[in-house]
């Protein structure tokens, strides 16, 4: 099993940094950030943008995966995030992990236009996904969907990984659970029913298996958000156990978020660290 850790883009560079070279430091295998506008209790804190942050990132580190967790339509072009996708994966010498998912409703609208229903969102993020996979790929790309349009799109020179990045597409309804078996690279899942623990893992296990009769046999990478029902760093013993949990339902990855000081995701840098050296060796 891998492991991952986000941080969330509210930190002004000089206190983000030494979070960015710890997670490389402490071993994780990734480390991602939220591509948001805003996110569900934090409106009124900092948030800084996704791509400069990972491109910060990738000069503080070395080895570590750099992922969005996950990018989305719903403010982002195709073509524009292909731009930043080729030069975050050109600084960080090929580490970027490309994590998108359909879109939350908080920061659907907030640039305008009208709400789009569920299947509209379906429908657009699929198309997203189908243009951005053409242009990380072809040169020259003329396109004319529903939702997005480019006019020889010229994308040289190329992601430093060939034929292009990975693409981890996130989803728990019939349609993206479908789209990411036969399109992604990994599926990733905050599960699904978020009442105790026991109750979300059984919805976890729901989803798993529901991808398992759609992939037919075929590998997948997994990663799961461990902090939806719970949060995992809270100690040593919980992150065992969610981690073991995962692991039984066959996930590849799993992804925890760096503890904050109050509010979501709370909890105490010591506990994370007492982890690192006493827990993760033995789960490797």
């Amino acid at each position: 099993m891998r492991f991952g850790i986000a941080i969330l883009p509210e930190y002004r560079w000089p206190d983000a940094a030494p979070r960015w070279r710890r997670a490389e430091e402490y071993g994780f295998d990734h480390a991602w950030t939220y591509d948001h506008l805003t996110w569900s209790g934090l409106q009124d804190s900092p948030w800084y943008g996704t791509t400069p942050t990972l491109t910060a990132a990738a000069t503080v580190t070395s080895t570590i995966g750099l992922g969005t967790f996950v990018t989305s339509p719903n403010f982002r072009h195709p073509l524009g995030l292909t731009r930043d996708i080729l030069a975050i994966d050109d600084v960080s010498g090929g580490r970027f992990l490309c994590g998108i998912g359909a879109g939350g409703s908080l920061d659907a609208t907030i640039q305008g236009g009208p709400e789009l229903t569920g299947r509209q969102r379906q429908d657009r993020y699929q198309e997203f996904v189908t243009l951005l996979d053409t242009l990380l790929t072809t040169d020259g790309v003329d396109f004319k969907g529903e939702y997005y349009e480019t006019r020889n799109a010229r994308t040289l020179p190329g992601c430093v990984r060939q034929p292009r990045v990975p693409l981890i597409l996130a989803g728990n309804g019939p349609r993206s659970l479908r789209f990411a078996a036969e399109r992604g690279d990994g599926w990733m899942t905050t599960g699904g029913d978020r009442g105790d623990l026991d109750t979300w893992f059984r919805s976890v296990a729901d989803l798993s298996h529901r991808l398992d009769d759609l992939l037919e046999g075929r590998h997948l990478d997994r990663y799961l958000s461990l902090d939806s029902a719970v949060y995992a760093l809270s100690s040593p013993a919980l992150f065992e156990d969610v981690t073991g949990r995962a692991a039984a339902l066959g996930f590849t990855d799993v992804i925890v978020h760096w503890p904050r000081a109050e509010g979501v995701y709370a909890g105490d840098e010591a506990v994370l660290e007492q982890i690192v050296s006493d827990v993760l060796p033995g789960l490797r």
